[in-house]
């Protein structure tokens, strides 16, 4: 158990608290916890149920760890949360457990969630993802890697998909997959762009970027339909990129259908 437990603290003994880990004034650790080396726990926040966290993790004031589903399903069992190392959340974050025994809601590593964002159950957060104030994921959301979620209330519906690079503006209201590298915004969400500017923060070279201008050319400028669109980036000189291959693997596993394009 951790040396660094403040005494107004509530830690209940079943918890498992690495012994660097910190827990701050009237902080409360339920029972079967599992708190990572130098991680804290800020002051009156709440980790509770089947709940790991890893190494280096903040906790903020007042955010909400690991409490039950807010999913009228739940018919009771051990559900959870599993969240990797290095993550951020900021105050009155909420994260909540998967409905069904068994299951989790996961979030993977270096990931930085602003105030007041909430991860409803059964969601699939990947790494180094930002959501910014007020985000929101419904159940069953899944977020690839480096996405960039707007703050303001934006709201992503149930069983969204958001895809690896992409970003979506404050405000808005996702309902269907927004796709890798592209840019959604809007109530209701539509892309708008590719996401240029993010795309070159990290890094992304000349070739990359003209092989995401034509993906976004071909599904969003040209009027095809999604197969033609498909069949276009398949059969055009970017074919083998890794770009197209994941935009193309992506669409074709979408079960919400794809964000479709401004005018």
């Amino acid at each position: 158990m951790s040396n660094k437990i403040h005494p107004t603290a509530v830690v209940d003994p079943k918890a498992e608290l690495a012994a660097d880990a910190e827990v701050g004034p009237y902080a409360v650790i339920g029972a079967g916890v599992r708190v990572g080396a130098r991680s804290k726990i800020w002051h009156h926040a709440t980790v509770w149920g089947n709940t790991s966290i890893g190494e280096d993790c903040h906790i903020y004031p007042y955010s909400s760890i690991g409490m039950q589903t807010q999913d009228l399903k739940y018919k009771g069992g051990n559900p959870g949360v599993i969240i990797g190392d290095r993550n951020i959340f900021r105050e009155y974050v909420s994260i909540n457990a998967a409905t069904k025994d068994g299951e989790f809601t996961e979030i993977g590593d270096d990931n930085y969630l602003l105030a007041y964002c909430h991860v409803g159950h059964c969601c699939k957060l990947g790494n180094n993802i930002v959501a910014s104030n007020g985000a929101t994921f419904a159940g069953h959301v899944i977020v690839e890697d480096y996405a960039g979620i707007g703050g303001g209330g934006t709201a992503i519906h149930q069983f969204c998909h958001i895809g690896y690079r992409s970003f979506i503006g404050g405000c808005a209201k996702v309902e269907q997959d927004i796709p890798p590298f592209m840019l959604g915004d809007g109530n209701p969400a539509k892309i708008r762009m590719f996401n240029k500017v993010g795309l070159e923060r990290s890094g992304f070279g000349s070739e990359q970027m003209a092989a995401v201008k034509f993906i976004f050319k071909a599904f969003y400028r040209q009027g095809l339909n999604r197969q033609q669109a498909v069949e276009a980036v398949l059969s055009s000189e970017y074919a083998d990129t890794q770009e197209v291959k994941a935009y193309v693997g992506f669409v074709e596993a979408s079960e919400r259908g794809i964000t479709g394009g401004s005018k």
